[in-house]
C-alpha cells in the first residue's frame, strides 16, 4: 500500500469487535488506538492492522477467515481456504498468508487488500495477478 494510501485512511485504522457469533448483528467498529476483545462466545478479537478494501468486504474477510480457523488448525489450510472462498466469490487472483511471524511486501489491485490481526494470528489477503 502506498504511503498515500496510508495516510487517506485518515488516522488509526478500524478493528472489529466480532460480535456476530453471539448475537446475530453486524460487526462493531473499532479504533485501533483501542485493544478491545469482543463479548461474542467465539472471544475472538479482531484488529484491522491496514487496509485498502471496502469496510463490507473487510468484515466478509474477517467472517471467512473465523469460520476457517475454527474449522482447520493448520495454517496453510486456513490461507487455503480464505483463498478460495475469496476467489469464487470476487474472482481470480487472490493471495492469502497466515500466520504469528512473516515479513511481506506485495503489490496489489486497488481496493483489495487487508491485513488483520484475528487473536493472535495475523492475515494478509491481497488480489494481484
Amino acid at each position: 500500500m502506498s504511503e498515500d494510501s496510508k495516510r487517506s485512511s485518515g488516522g488509526a485504522l478500524p478493528s472489529y469487535d466480532e460480535s456476530k457469533r453471539g448475537s446475530g448483528g453486524a460487526l462493531t467498529l473499532y479504533d485501533d488506538r483501542k485493544s478491545t476483545s469482543t463479548g461474542s462466545n467465539s472471544g475472538k478479537k479482531v484488529v484491522i492492522k491496514s487496509a485498502d478494501m471496502k469496510e463490507d468486504m473487510q468484515k466478509e474477510a474477517v467472517d471467512i477467515a473465523i469460520d476457517a480457523f475454527e474449522n482447520h488448525s493448520v495454517e496453510k489450510d486456513v490461507a487455503e481456504n480464505i483463498k478460495k472462498m475469496f476467489d469464487k466469490k470476487y474472482g481470480p487472483t487472490w493471495h492469502c498468508i497466515v500466520g504469528k511471524n512473516f515479513g511481506s511486501y506485495v503489490t496489489h489491485e486497488t481496493n483489495h487488500f487487508v491485513y488483520f490481526y484475528l487473536d493472535s494470528k495475523a492475515v494478509l489477503l491481497f488480489k494481484s495477478g
